[in-house]
Order: structure tokens, then C-alpha cells, then sequence
């Protein structure tokens, strides 16, 4: 019994500790850039265990610094409801889970904020653990980051290119130049290649990343020229 009662009291004090610093943690990287994530750790460990040179391109810059094309680009290619959801897109959870029924494969239905709170704070994986946490953080940043913050952590974190991180370090590898300079098509090109960023190739782009780029393009005429933040911040007010 009083070994139980142990067990119960570390247990208990590794969770308030665990929600302590995990709070205290999304509320300093709302006001401090992300100076390294656990994937891009990941990514190093796999090149050096590979025999690869290691490479981790990563320059942070404000959002102001980041072209609002690639802005919203990401967003017609990723999560078109990110202004309109609270971290959670309910409606493409619930298309997943029926198509999973019938046994076809679709592409994840994981929201921007997801993908953030996932590269910032956790590993890769599909265990229902990880995804436990995931949405846990992703609560914490949509409560405490606005969705400006929550864009300019995403775009600045994630990986676009084998060893290359954030759309500062993407715009120079894949085009010579800063990401505040990047044109629509330029822009549209990085976010075709974010499903598989190791894979695909922006620049020269192949024919499935052209194919996916023409149809972000078209979907970014649909929104127009950039995010309302603002509207979406008054709303919430």
C-alpha cells in the first residue's frame, strides 16, 4: 500500500511538472524564435548514422520578412479553414475517419497549428501517444499564440528540403533569394513540396510538384492577396 502511495505521488508530481513546463515553454516561444526543433535533432542523428554530411539550414526572420504569397500559399495547401478553425478542423477529421472505413489511403488531415505544435514540441510518428500530445499542445498555442504567431512559428520551423528548415533558409536554397522577395509561383512551389519536403523537389519542379503548384495557384486567386490576422483576432475579441 504505501509503495502504491509512492508510485501515485511521483506520478503525480511528473504531471504538474510536465504541465508547468510544457505552458511555461508555448508561452516564452510566443515572444522568442524557436531556436531548434526536435525533428530537426532527428534529422541530424539519421545523417550522421547515414555516413551523409549533416546539413540544418535555418535562419529565423520575423513575418514580416517572410513574403505573404508563401503565407498564404501554405494555407490554400495545407489547411484552407486555419483562419475559420480553433487548431482542430473537425469537418476533415471526420472525412479521414470515413475514409479510413472504407480502406482508401488519403493524405493526413493534420491543421497548420497541429503541424506546429508537432515540429516544435514533439517527434515524428503516428503513435496514439504523440497524437495525444499533439493535440494538447496544439490547445496551448491556439490559447496563448495568435494566429499570426502561430503562422510565423510554422513557416519558420518546418521542414522544407532535405536539411533545410523555415522559408528563409527555403527561399535561399531553392531560389537564391530572401523569402520577403519570393514571387507567387516561387512561393506556390515551396508549399507543393510540403507533404514530402525530402522528396519532392521545388526548383527544378517535376511533374507532380507543377501539377500541384498550378492548383495552389488557382486556390490562392480564389482567397486573394494575403490573410486578414486582424479580422480573425477582432473576431475572437
Amino acid at each position: 500500500m504505501l509503495f502504491l502511495a509512492k508510485i501515485g505521488k511521483f506520478f503525480l508530481k511528473c504531471v504538474v511538472w510536465f504541465l508547468i513546463t510544457s505552458i511555461a515553454s508555448v508561452i516564452l516561444f510566443r515572444f522568442v524564435p524557436v531556436p531548434l526543433t526536435p525533428l530537426m535533432l532527428i534529422r541530424c542523428i539519421e545523417q550522421k548514422s547515414d555516413d551523409k554530411d549533416m546539413r540544418l539550414k535555418h535562419d529565423w526572420v520575423p513575418i514580416e520578412e517572410i513574403n505573404e504569397r508563401l503565407q498564404l500559399a501554405v494555407v490554400c495547401s495545407e489547411d484552407q479553414n486555419y483562419l475559420r478553425h480553433d487548431g482542430f478542423d473537425w469537418g476533415a477529421i471526420k472525412k479521414a475517419m470515413k475514409q479510413n472505413k472504407k480502406g482508401k489511403r488519403i493524405r493526413g488531415g493534420s491543421t497548420i497549428s497541429q503541424q506546429t505544435a508537432k515540429n516544435v514540441f514533439l517527434w515524428p510518428g503516428r503513435s496514439y501517444i504523440r497524437k495525444g500530445f499533439e493535440a494538447y499542445f496544439t490547445f496551448l498555442i491556439e490559447l496563448f499564440w495568435s494566429k499570426e504567431r502561430i503562422m510565423e512559428v510554422y513557416l519558420n520551423s518546418i521542414e522544407m528540403g532535405d536539411g533545410i528548415y523555415g522559408a528563409e533558409a527555403a527561399a535561399q536554397h531553392w531560389f537564391k533569394k530572401k523569402a520577403i522577395k519570393l514571387n507567387k509561383d516561387q512561393a506556390a512551389a515551396i508549399a507543393a513540396v510540403l507533404p514530402n519536403p525530402r522528396k519532392y523537389v521545388a526548383n527544378p519542379a517535376g511533374p507532380y510538384i507543377q501539377s500541384r503548384k498550378a492548383w495552389i495557384k488557382k486556390q490562392m486567386d480564389f482567397w486573394g492577396n494575403e490573410l486578414d490576422y486582424d479580422k480573425v483576432d477582432e473576431e475572437e475579441k
